[in-house]
């Protein structure tokens, strides 16, 4: 009778912590991001004995971030992979890297990451979501179907911004642009009726959502620093036992590192790729990139005005900034 009453203590003890955390994410299956997710998820449960699963929606199945997150608080979604502009509902100081023309390049982006992905972490920990880290998008770059050399050219074109995207649509609208905003699934069909000509977007991205197809020309300048961050409520998390967290957090952690080391090295191909097909890059020595930074100062001051960002976030990134240019001369 004892043995009776323990086995059945344990399979209660089971089922109470038993936990499904349903993960929404726009990257379309077959992506090197969603072999990462599933390959971590089925660790997982391995290693918890089936106590936390993982389930997944990925290519936008579940709408764009709002919508996911909508259904994370209706508890119809325990997570979501967001974008920067996705998380401002959240946490706005998350999308800080997002600002363009903050970064010049990816050693840049790498000495402030190492300082400052833990205070948004830390922030959206605070404002009830759990995450394992960032994943990084590369840079995204200006493309479109007629060059742009200067500001003064982008004046002309149709450009595309991401819905609910409020520090890209600032920027374009201090440069004397009227963004036109879409969510992403609707891109490539503005793009293929002339709605857009111009995006911003990485390479890695341009191929997998086929909008290479539609532009011609690159601006070889970086724009801004695209990332997404896999978050997760709270609340769901914490119903799982605190050794099967642990393992969630390991196990993430470690399909962040890797997704961040893989996806650098797919866009570096990506780009080849462009090149390859015919798309003309830009180069920097043809653009005029003192005027593209004298934007960038003109719509900082709007985005603090506008309470996009905090003042106090911009000058912590500017600092490190400043600190890292203090001892590394760019190339020439």
């Amino acid at each position: 009778m004892k043995a009776l009453f323990f086995l059945v203590s344990c399979i209660v003890a089971n089922q109470v912590y038993a936990v499904t955390l349903k993960i929404a994410t726009i990257s379309p299956e077959g992506t090197n991001w969603m072999t990462e997710l599933h390959n971590g998820a089925a660790e997982i449960d391995k290693r918890t004995a089936g106590r936390v699963k993982m389930r997944f929606y990925p290519g936008g199945v579940m709408g764009n971030d709002n919508s996911v997150l909508r259904k994370i608080r209706i508890h119809q979604l325990q997570g979501g992979a967001l974008t920067g502009g996705g998380l401002q509902t959240i946490y706005p100081d998350s999308q800080v890297y997002s600002v363009p023309f903050m970064f010049r390049n990816l050693d840049e982006v790498d000495y402030v990451r190492t300082r400052m992905d833990k205070l948004i972490l830390d922030g959206l920990h605070q404002r009830g979501f759990v995450s394992f880290g960032l994943g990084e998008g590369g840079f995204a770059y200006l493309m479109s179907s007629e060059p742009i050399h200067t500001v003064e050219d982008l004046k002309d074109r149709k450009v595309w911004v991401p819905q609910g995207d409020r520090i890209s649509r600032t920027f374009f609208e201090a440069a004397g642009v009227s963004p036109v905003p879409l969510q992403l699934p609707d891109v490539l069909t503005g793009l293929q009726t002339g709605l857009i000509d111009t995006v911003g977007i990485s390479p890695i991205g341009a191929i997998a959502l086929q909008w290479h197809t539609r532009v011609k020309y690159v601006t070889d300048l970086p724009l801004m620093y695209l990332y997404g961050i896999l978050v997760i409520d709270r609340r769901a998390f914490e119903r799982a036992r605190p050794q099967d967290r642990a393992v969630v957090r390991e196990v993430m952690e470690a399909v962040f590192r890797r997704l961040n080391k893989s996806d650098r090295i797919e866009n570096e191909h990506a780009r080849q790729a462009l090149i390859e097909q015919g798309i003309k890059f830009i180069h920097s020595d043809q653009s005029d990139p003192q005027y593209w930074n004298s934007l960038e100062t003109t719509a900082l001051k709007k985005i603090v005005q506008n309470e996009i960002l905090s003042q106090e976030i911009l000058d912590q990134l500017q600092a490190n900034l400043d600190e890292y240019r203090k001892t590394h001369v760019p190339k020439p």
